[in-house]
């Protein structure tokens, strides 16, 4: 059995949370509200306060299926009571990062500026060298901040780029000069 896949979830009292046919499942709570289809095969329940996610039978999808979409649902609900944050960290000399209105303006060694436009229900935060992007959607924000590291991914002589603040980069040992 599943062990992520059993797991109630419990809703908390300012969550609703509404199952439509085909596995349609809407939250709403103080941040937001998040919809999404979930895998048709499985059944979600709502008892109690609390969130079931179970299994028709025990095939190899199945089984895939059932802890992937507790654990949809459980982000889902996080999403919309506490939000989602994701770090990223602006390393090098002249390296910079400014925001201008829902602009988001990067200075990464290039001849130009990079400009990236927040997502919509996403919001980014400079704050010194550091870039925060914010949202109720774990998905999107992960997918932005990797969009955000892209631009200059950290190269493992200096360390210069963009990097996840709990990222660690493996430094590489430079070259010699002749004897």
């Amino acid at each position: 059995m599943s062990r992520i896949g059993r797991m109630p979830i419990a809703i908390p009292a300012e969550v609703t949370v509404d199952i439509a046919e085909n596995n349609k499942v809407t939250v709403k709570g103080p941040k937001g509200t998040l919809e999404r289809v979930l895998p048709a095969e499985m059944e979600i329940k709502q008892e109690d306060g609390k969130l079931y996610v179970n299994r028709p039978n025990d095939l190899k999808k199945m089984k895939s299926l059932h802890g992937l979409t507790r654990t949809l649902l459980n982000n889902m609900v996080i999403g919309v009571t506490e939000g989602f944050t994701k770090e990223l960290e602006v390393n090098g000399v002249g390296y910079r990062a400014s925001k201008q209105g829902k602009k988001l303006v990067l200075a990464l060694g290039y001849s130009h500026p990079v400009e990236m436009e927040d997502p919509e229900g996403l919001e980014s935060v400079v704050d010194a060298n550091k870039i925060i992007v914010k949202g109720i959607d774990k998905e999107k924000v992960g997918q932005y901040a990797a969009e955000i590291r892209a631009k200059r991914a950290p190269e493992p002589y200096k360390g210069k780029g963009i990097k996840y603040v709990d990222e660690v980069i493996r430094r590489k040992v430079g070259k010699t000069g002749k004897k």
